[in-house]
């Protein structure tokens, strides 16, 4: 290594000005400016942007600006909230992902070895490596040879053996050996650099947005007709019915310039106010907040969020591509056990270590090995030569002299080592097919030999453990053209016990789950039947080969039956989620590696492993933490949560605001003009939707939403159930306040007032009270509205903290909030009424129930 000479200075400053440097170029950093002007671009955000427009153009007098001014603080929270969540994600990332730059690389330059950042590494430069090691950029083996773990890359699990003129990649890692390369690529031409620039492609809407959007266009048509029907509804009353259907003084009013102006203006005054009170300006507030809160929450259960639509996907996922190693197993290769030729199993060494057959096998186990015992510690080799080190145990290589050695290599099969023991003994180790082959005889217990009559016998053995889960080497020894066959060499990586759990979740979640492995077809069908995922023999297990040699069409029509995909490569990943996308199906994919990166981008979810590469990292939506699959199901089941708590407001919230429009167009025709006044419209359609969609943010996980088959991916969000709540409940809340304001007989449970101030403050703690007690029905579809109560305490707090409010303003609001202090009778006949939109909607419950209707939210 030393002999070489490396750039020079002027040679290194030369080659990164013709070929570039080593860094990656990365997607431009976004801002917390950039973040609110794409939160502008939402379509409820643009809504309320054309109503504060309208309503600066058109206000009349001061206390016109107290609405103005909700409208602009509406605005505010809900696109820097928003904004404030995404970049805190994006800062928790980069946070996680900021040491990869300060790796240091050992290079030659000017004969001398020198330690420089990776960035700094150029075309050109030649490269130390060693065990432990991460390729810093492309390029070949100049001099000695090193294992390297390509699987990040390619999805190849074994370690590649690199010799000289042997090419090596960025992102590699050297499990063995040492040598030197020769940089032949660096940067964005590097494989790794071209896949990360291959990622940058633009991220389709998530399926929540879209059906939001759809959403948002109805209710701001709804909005605008709605106004229009103020403005007649008004002028009609003003105009027609308060001149008694005059004729002669309808034409008078109109014609008076000074007489008609005023409430012409009063009525786009009134329409602007309906516009603001139909455009549930508290759903992108609602939706920021519960996915914000969610995302807290995720983290606690080992799952950093990167992009806050990655959790609402997530909860309407049909299917979920899952790599096998690390995810549904522990990602630590064990050797489990040694069966002989005989049949017989030995989970520990000890069982076996008396025997003359355990001597043989112990030295075959040793000495052709890579790994060593160094301090009680396994070091070197690959992970199957520490798995088989670990299952012997210490024991020392000083008794025999190794006389030749062979490596393993992909055209062998098989490594071996010649050792002085009883006169120059051959161990060979490898593939059992192929040393099967070689051996004519094999080893009882005692030592003696018997002969092998049937090599496929043989085989047929090592199937069967490769059937059952095992990654199955064979064992032999003897003169090299006479092998005696020593025994099964048995290696599981073991399957999580929560994998299990998991899957079962998953699964009764209506989501359909695919093993993506580089195992072979018997193995990975071994371990899918072990977590329950094959329980039918309708189920499809196939290989890449099997599944490159599928047309498109042919791979859709298997895509429902599919549990396995063995011996995968990583193009298989994108295809299979294009193609699952193409049949209307919201599509997950983890994955960990560089090659994973496209299918994670491409994924309606991607799923990146904390142990993942940055790539992987820098493209998915959700980061687990822990590479366990019980974390995904948890973030399937917060998704699913997400959906359900912004249905829930959604109830809350169009309720309350068909009751104020009902109100507002109905009420004119029944000489009812202004029930509520400007500010306290806005507390009812700013501070209460803001508080209801903090409580309803903080609705719990229930185990009872994984039961529920996911949801369309062209579902709309408002559904059969949710809009029969909407306008029962709507009409029934709306009706109660007309009769409270015209009823002789409700006005006479008040004290006489001037200008009915009693009545109109009792009527505000209507409003607000019946408000918050259907607040209650629209948190649960079930009979019992206090079910799972206890698990938001925020809901709880909000309510009687909007209750003290409420209270506050009726006894001190005096003129500016148009009430009047009540008597404890007079508070209490309010409270009657108001509460009355419980038992209302427990009788609407129990005829949607006698009537077999859907009643899921």
């Amino acid at each position: 290594m030393f002999n070489i000479k490396g750039l020079t200075s002027e040679e290194v400053l030369s080659s990164r000005k013709l070929n570039g440097s080593n860094k990656i170029t990365e997607k431009k950093k976004t801002t917390i400016f950039g973040l609110i002007i794409e939160a502008m671009n939402d379509p409820i955000i643009k809504i309320l942007l054309i109503a504060l427009g309208v309503k600066i153009l058109f206000f009349l007098n001061d206390s016109d600006i107290y609405e103005t001014i909700g409208i602009i603080v509406a605005i505010i929270l809900a696109t820097v909230i928003s904004s404030l969540s995404e970049y805190g994600s994006e800062k928790a990332f980069q946070k996680l992902s900021k040491s990869t730059s300060n790796i240091l690389v050992k290079v030659i330059r000017d004969s001398v070895v020198k330690n420089v950042s990776i960035e700094e590494v150029v075309k050109g430069d030649y490269v130390y490596l060693e065990s432990g090691d991460k390729v810093p950029a492309d390029g070949v083996i100049y001099n000695g040879s090193v294992y390297i773990d390509e699987s990040m890359l390619s999805g190849e699990t074994k370690e590649q053996y690199k010799s000289v003129n042997k090419k090596v990649y960025r992102g590699s890692v050297v499990v063995n050996g040492s040598g030197v390369f020769i940089v032949t690529g660096v940067g964005n031409e590097t494989y790794y650099g071209k896949i990360a620039k291959d990622i940058q492609e633009k991220t389709p809407d998530s399926p929540l947005k879209n059906r939001l959007r759809v959403l948002a266009t109805f209710i701001s048509k709804i909005g605008y007709i709605c106004a229009f029907l103020v403005i007649v509804s008004y002028l009609f009353n003003v105009v027609v019915v308060q001149n008694n259907f005059d004729l002669d003084k309808i034409k008078l009013m109109l014609g008076s310039f000074k007489t008609f102006t005023p409430h012409l203006l009063y009525s786009l005054t009134l329409g602007i106010t309906i516009i603001v009170v139909a455009v549930p300006e508290g759903l992108p507030m609602m939706i920021t907040l519960v996915l914000s809160s969610n995302m807290k929450r995720l983290l606690k259960e080992n799952v950093l969020v990167r992009k806050l639509v990655g959790i609402e996907s997530s909860g309407s996922l049909n299917i979920l591509y899952t790599d096998k190693t690390g995810t549904l197993t522990k990602g630590k290769l064990e050797m489990v056990g040694f069966a002989s030729y005989d049949g017989k199993l030995y989970k520990s060494f000890s069982d076996i270590r008396k025997c003359k057959l355990g001597e043989i096998l112990e030295l075959n186990l040793v000495y052709n090995n890579q790994a060593n015992y160094v301090s009680s510690e396994i070091i070197g080799g690959n992970t199957t030569d520490r798995a088989i080190l670990k299952y012997v145990g210490e024991s020392g290589k000083s008794k025999y002299r190794v006389l030749e050695r062979k490596e393993f290599s992909s055209e062998l099969k098989y490594s071996s080592v010649k050792l002085n023991y009883e006169g120059n003994t051959t161990f060979v180790k490898g593939a059992y097919e192929v040393v099967g082959s070689k051996c004519k005889y094999y080893y009882r217990c005692d030592g003696s030999r018997g002969i092998i009559k049937n090599v496929s016998e043989l085989v047929s053995k090592g199937d069967e453990f490769t059937k059952n889960g095992y990654r199955v080497l064979a064992c032999a020894s003897g003169k090299e053209d006479s092998l005696s066959f020593v025994g099964f060499i048995l290696i599981k990586d073991e399957v999580r016990e929560e994998a299990v759990s998991g899957i079962k979740s998953v699964s009764e979640a209506g989501i359909q789950t695919v093993m993506i492995t580089g195992d072979n077809k018997l193995t990975a069908t071994s371990i899918a039947k072990e977590i329950g995922l094959i329980s039918s023999e309708e189920d499809i297990v196939l290989t890449s080969e099997e599944l490159n040699k599928m047309s498109d069409a042919q791979v859709k029509k298997i895509i429902p039956k599919l549990k396995v995909v063995a011996r995968s490569l990583p193009e298989d990943k994108k295809r299979l989620v294009i193609l699952s996308q193409e049949l209307g199906l919201v599509t997950g994919m983890t994955g960990d590696g560089v090659n994973d990166a496209p299918a994670l981008k491409r994924a309606d979810v991607g799923f990146a492993m904390g142990s993942g590469t940055e790539v992987a990292k820098e493209v998915s939506d959700i980061i687990i933490l822990d590479d366990n699959f019980k974390s995904i199901v948890k973030t399937i089941l917060f998704g699913r949560t997400i959906f359900k708590s912004i249905r829930k407001f959604i109830i809350f919230q169009l309720t309350v605001n068909l009751t104020a429009v009902s109100l507002s167009v109905i009420g004119p025709f029944f000489g009812i003009t202004t029930p509520v006044t400007v500010i306290q419209m806005l507390w009812i359609n700013m501070i209460m939707d803001t508080l209801a969609g903090v409580a309803y943010a903080y609705e719990p996980p229930l185990d009872s939403y994984m039961k529920e088959a996911p949801k369309k991916k062209d579902e709309k969000i408002m559904n059969s159930y949710m809009l029969n709540e909407i306008l029962v409940t709507g009409m029934y809340m709306s009706l109660l306040c007309m009769f409270f304001l015209k009823s002789e007989f409700i006005h006479s449970m008040y004290r006489v007032g001037e200008n009915d101030k009693y009545v109109m403050s009792a009527f505000f703690g209507l409003f607000i009270f019946m408000t918050i007690f259907n607040a209650f029905n629209a948190r649960s579809n079930r009979i019992n509205i206090f079910a799972n109560l206890r698990k938001n305490k925020v809901f709880l707090f909000i309510t009687l903290f909007i209750i003290v409010v409420e209270l506050l303003m009726i006894y001190f609001g005096g003129s500016i909030f148009r009430t009047t202090g009540l008597t404890i009778i007079e508070l209490d006949i309010t409270l009657f009424f108001a509460i009355s939109v419980i038992p209302f909607d427990f009788i609407r419950k129990q005829v949607i129930k006698k009537l077999g209707k859907t009643n899921n939210i």
